[in-house]
């Protein structure tokens, strides 16, 4: 029988290093999760270490929901108010509970970890059924604990916080700083992350343990993390107030501020359209010199040649952006260079592989629904997508969808 060490369990507990009278429940709970599902469904594709991830997520979400700590009731807030359901994926029954323990919650813990700390199924589709039934034996060990599980009081560390009392700025700061570092709900999201900080330390050569500290640091002050891509007060906020706190959007200011030189000669070329395709290089560079005024005789940004095709887009304020082999997955009627075959194959590499569409270009292609035939690879379900796609943007991409 595997055992999932001790401190492996307490440094994901916001009373670490100190331990409770509960953790011992827990603690074997997680292990019966380990255990006791090694043959369902997918579990016996996974790896160890995946394995411990999935039944540490899920004895932690068993804490916070008999503990009402709020964390996993933040996310069901946060669903509804973004989308208008509660649970991504899935279609919820007459007796779901909101938060409680629930089916549909644990089927969409396991998919998120094994696609956020599972390289080979990154990608994996969360109608699987191989993942439904991992996920579904999952729940019937929980079920069977639920009802005589004890409260975990010291896992409620939110309890009794108000926002923006400077009094309890200090509890404040150390709820971020288990939601960023070690909460069930926020860390898979930041794995990919992590991995790329750890590799690039290594190779500094630096004291690898206070350098990592350092990055962390400032990753949980700037980065958006999370199945939602939320900033750090945007989840405490969330989690203090039950609402997301009010966004200011820069693109529909008062108009003090002036335009983009280029978002004029642009919308004045495009008849109004902010978003222009072309299918080379040599036509992309025309259209900056006819339509831009950039220096004739020029080849102007010609580190980018060599794409099947490209795409641009203006916004008032931050100007011009530019993405490459993405013109046919785009399902405009300005874009004369849609393919829906190559599409089907391509189109949701845009929602979850970094650095593929600038993320204002992305929202405003999903704001206008222009990704009909995205679907998780090996699938043909496009309706999943469809109705997730700023959900499954936010949870792939992060900082590179949420960010400026």
């Amino acid at each position: 029988m595997e055992k999932i060490d001790l401190r492996e369990f307490m440094v994901r507990q916001p009373s670490f290093p100190e331990q409770t009278d509960t953790d011992s429940f827990y603690l074997a709970l997680a292990d019966r999760l380990l255990n006791d599902t090694r043959s369902d469904g997918l579990a016996g594709e996974l790896s160890d270490a995946v394995r411990k991830r999935v039944a540490l997520t899920l004895a932690d979400y068993m804490q916070d929901i008999v503990s009402d700590a709020g964390l996993w009731r933040s996310f069901i807030d946060a669903d509804r108010e973004l989308y208008g359901w509660s649970v991504p994926f899935h279609e919820l029954p007459d007796d779901y509970i909101d938060y409680e323990l629930n089916r549909e919650d644990v089927r969409f813990l396991v998919w998120y970890v094994v696609a956020m700390y599972c390289d080979e199924l990154r990608f994996i589709y969360p109608h699987d059924s191989r993942l439904l039934d991992y996920a579904d034996a999952c729940f019937g060990i929980l079920e069977s604990e639920y009802d005589e599980a004890p409260v975990p009081e010291d896992f409620n560390i939110s309890l009794g916080l108000e926002f923006n009392d400077p009094e309890d700025h200090k509890a404040i700061y150390r709820l971020g700083t288990w939601l960023f570092m070690h909460s069930y709900l926020l860390t898979p999201a930041f794995s990919e992350n992590l991995r790329g900080l750890v590799k690039e330390i290594a190779a500094e050569g630096d004291d690898p343990v206070a350098r990592l500290n350092e990055c962390l640091e400032k990753a949980m002050m700037e980065d958006p993390v999370g199945p939602l891509a939320l900033y750090m007060p945007e989840w405490v906020y969330l989690m203090l107030e039950r609402k997301l706190p009010r966004q200011s959007n820069m693109e529909e200011d008062d108009g003090k501020e002036k335009l983009h030189p280029y978002y004029s000669a642009f919308i004045s070329s495009t008849a109004g359209e902010v978003m222009k395709f072309f299918d080379s290089y040599e036509a992309m560079n025309r259209f900056f010199i006819d339509s831009l005024g950039w220096e004739d005789g020029e080849e102007h940004l010609s580190q980018f040649k060599g794409a099947h095709d490209y795409t641009l887009m203006v916004t008032p304020r931050k100007g011009m952006m530019m993405a490459r082999d993405i013109a046919r997955c785009i399902c405009a009627d300005s874009n004369p260079f849609y393919d829906r075959e190559y599409a089907s194959a391509h189109a949701f590499g845009l929602l979850s592989e970094r650095g593929r569409c600038p993320g204002d270009m992305l929202r405003y292609i999903i704001g206008n629904g222009w990704l009909p035939d995205a679907r998780f690879p090996g699938t043909d379900d496009t309706s999943l997508v469809l109705s997730n796609q700023d959900f499954i943007a936010r949870c792939y991409l992060q900082m590179y969808y949420r960010g400026d």
